[in-house]
């Protein structure tokens, strides 16, 4: 057990440096965003990247945990890896294509009909990575997470000097308009992508393009419900951005001063919402490295335990890390409100504890989902999914005409939570995984004690405040490290 948690825990901690890293740089780039573009503005870019997310999970379609299920079932680990290229290579290159001939209409559809050039980035940024999403699956299923850590890092690193040569010396937001800000970020982005398919061509060119109609077809029915999870998880996740600007592009639903500017304050209230939400980039950044450690670990130990044991033990870890993140941003966000510079943005903060327990359900249920994957049950996945994409359209189209991103942030808690309890009661009757609740639960409820009390407390932001606010999370520090030491010492 302890051999298992602590091989866990090590990848973790070297995928992490690629996602947590790169992240975590791209975290910084936030105050440059918000200081050299206006909330509108920045509501532009960030709309724009919620359907780079619904893009990414279509033309992906679920290829990696497919080739890591079928890796695990198959002797012949290039021609599951060719049958998986070719799937992905094919609904890229079509979905491009389509793309291209039909620009002007889907331009027009998004609110772009002036600017075609902005998807036609984000359509090419997409395909190249959903294209490079596979060479990098198969280094984690070879267990190479140096490799992968390194072309990340390279392709991020790209990204981010591009990005602030682009808007710090090219761009100048006192002369310059907007739209140029929001190109250069585009166009950063785009050779950051190619940068990555370079580095991983030759796990590309090693591709045999030998077609075995039974394997893609088997492929197929395995993957296409995680492809309906995963459209559905997004809508759960970015559809408000979207939905946001959509909705209160209408001028029944504008203040005065914008009765003749509707859309631009919707792109404002977008701006907003995206610039605090990125708060919870913390509990974002532990569940990606989690992620790219844990499903190829999991698919590779579930022979060597079957008691399931360790997943117990890791999701008691796993619910304290997130509830810990919860508190550490919460209770300190006169701090971090300073990472998005400018006071324009900050009307929205209030929302940020709401979308950081969000956050944590999301968490719990994503270290959850592996159970449905392991057992093969993917539907289960599907129908959790659609459940919570079904609620969260109802509850945007009800909730943001009168309440705008207020709607968003209770709609994702609310959804979340949900899906939460779903997974677990569908696992405990399809996948039995002993979880101590008792633990589990105590951490949630010792985490919401003490926003509770610091919350009715209510003290002026300075020196005391941020004392007493993590005497607390020192105080919730402790009491994780008594209860959970030996666990922490055997990893």
């Amino acid at each position: 057990m302890a051999g298992i948690l602590k091989k866990l825990a090590g990848q973790t901690m070297i995928y992490g440096l690629s996602s947590i890293v790169g992240r975590m740089l791209n975290f910084l780039l936030v105050p440059l965003y918000t200081a050299v573009l206006l909330p509108a503005d920045y509501g532009i870019v960030s709309e724009l990247y919620a359907y780079v997310a619904f893009l990414l999970v279509f033309l992906t379609f679920g290829m990696e945990t497919t080739y890591f299920k079928f890796l695990n079932d198959s002797s012949d680990k290039i021609k599951t890896y060719s049958q998986s290229f070719i799937i992905l290579a094919c609904i890229s290159l079509i979905s491009f294509l389509f793309g291209l001939f039909f620009i002007k209409d889907i331009s027009s559809w998004m609110l772009y009909e002036d600017f075609p050039e902005f998807i036609f980035l984000l359509l090419t940024i997409v395909v190249i990575d959903a294209i490079s999403s596979l060479p990098l699956a198969k280094l984690r299923a070879d267990q190479k997470p140096v490799q992968f850590a390194k072309i990340q890092l390279i392709s991020i690193f790209t990204n981010i000097a591009l990005t602030l040569f682009f808007l710090l010396v090219l761009f100048d937001p006192l002369t310059d308009e907007p739209y140029w800000g929001i190109l250069y970020i585009f166009i950063a982005n785009l050779f950051a992508s190619l940068v990555k398919i370079v580095l991983l061509f030759p796990s590309i060119v090693s591709v045999a393009f030998q077609i075995d109609l039974e394997m893609i077809s088997q492929m197929l029915r395995y993957t296409f419900p995680i492809v309906l999870a995963g459209i559905a998880f997004v809508i759960n996740e970015t559809l408000d951005r979207i939905l946001l600007k959509q909705i209160l592009n209408d001028p029944s639903m504008v203040p005065y001063e914008f009765l003749d500017t509707p859309l631009r304050y919707a792109e404002t209230q977008v701006g907003i919402y995206s610039a605090n939400y990125k708060l919870t980039m913390f509990i974002a950044l532990f569940l990606q490295a989690f992620r790219y450690a844990a499903e190829p670990f999991f698919f590779a130990n579930a022979k060597n335990d079957p008691n399931r044991k360790v997943y117990g033990k890791i999701m008691n870890l796993f619910v304290a890390v997130l509830c810990f993140a919860f508190l550490l941003v919460s209770l300190n966000i006169d701090i971090f409100k300073y990472f998005i510079s400018n006071e324009a943005y900050h009307v929205g903060l209030k929302v940020v504890p709401i979308l950081l327990l969000a956050n944590v359900f999301l968490g719990v249920y994503a270290n959850q989902s592996i159970w449905y994957k392991l057992s093969g049950q993917t539907k289960f996945g599907a129908y959790i999914s659609l459940g919570g994409a079904i609620l969260t359209i109802s509850l945007l189209f009800l909730f943001i005409p009168k309440y705008g991103y207020w709607a968003a942030a209770w709609t994702t808690f609310t959804v979340y939570g949900l899906q939460m309890i779903a997974s677990y009661l569908l696992s405990q009757k399809y996948y039995p995984i002993h979880y101590n609740l008792r633990k589990t639960g105590l951490y949630f409820i010792l985490a919401l004690t003490i926003f509770a009390i610091a919350f009715f407390i209510n003290l002026e932001a300075g020196w005391l405040k941020f004392v007493v606010h993590n005497v607390f999370l020192l105080f919730f520090l402790g009491l994780v490290w008594i209860l959970e030491k030996n666990t922490i010492k055997n990893v």
